[in-house]
């Protein structure tokens, strides 16, 4: 979170530097140096300032381990939290929202992806399209998951270009254009074991999006029940 979060989150809740220093439990002048970014924001401040102004999770601070374990139910619950409809059953659970990009890297990262998880993973990049992109491209590639990602991407921009959102579908567009200049040279599957009868038809059917990612599956923007943000 930047200086210029922290300021422009304030002015949208219509509050004073007073009023605002108050609700995060700092005091005016340390709040006016932190907007004028003469400090830096902490992970504590940040997450409170996010709770307070009700700025986007995609400014939350990462805390994506670098060998990433979460379980089903984890990423379940961390969607449902998010907003995605397909858990919507799991809003009301006492849990803190990650930040999405955490949360798309951390699902991306399992061997073995139930088909759930891969179809809500479109709808987390439409909905947060103001992730950090810079930094999600970079963790990507530290874990040779740039694929995978870029398959996932590309499902966004086109659900973004049914809805004719030209600014989310413009910065989907970039950042699938970003992955591709470090594409992997190798197939990959969301399963763990993908038989050979199946793994042989995926190869001669599968749609453009997943020859051209070199992923093995047949999701396409049209396939995904919940197409929008």
């Amino acid at each position: 979170m930047t200086a210029i979060d922290l300021r422009q989150g304030r002015r949208g809740k219509g509050l004073s530097q007073i009023q605002a220093a108050r609700r995060l439990g700092v005091s005016q002048p340390y709040l006016a140096m932190l907007e004028g970014n003469h400090r830096r924001v902490t992970s504590k401040l940040a997450w409170k300032a996010a709770k307070v102004y009700g700025l986007s999770p995609a400014l939350l601070p990462h805390v994506l381990p670098q060998r990433p374990h979460a379980t089903a139910d984890d990423l379940v619950r961390d969607l449902g939290v998010l907003g995605y409809p397909g858990f919507s059953y799991m809003r009301s659970v006492r849990r803190k929202r990650k930040n999405p990009s955490d949360v798309l890297l951390a699902a991306l990262a399992q061997q073995d992806l139930e088909a759930r998880l891969v179809e809500a993973l479109p709808w987390l990049l439409l909905k947060y399209a103001d992730v950090d992109r810079d930094w999600l491209v970079k963790e990507a590639k530290l874990r040779n998951l740039q694929n995978r990602l870029g398959f996932v991407t590309s499902l966004a921009r086109r659900l973004a270009e049914k809805a004719d959102d030209h600014s989310k579908a413009q910065a989907l567009g970039a950042l699938e254009q970003e992955l591709d200049r470090s594409r992997l040279d190798r197939e990959e599957a969301f399963k763990a074991v993908l038989p050979e009868p199946e793994r042989r038809w995926m190869e001669q059917h599968r749609p453009e999006e997943s020859k051209r990612w070199k992923v093995l599956t047949d999701w396409t923007a049209d396939t995904l029940r919940y197409a929008s943000a």
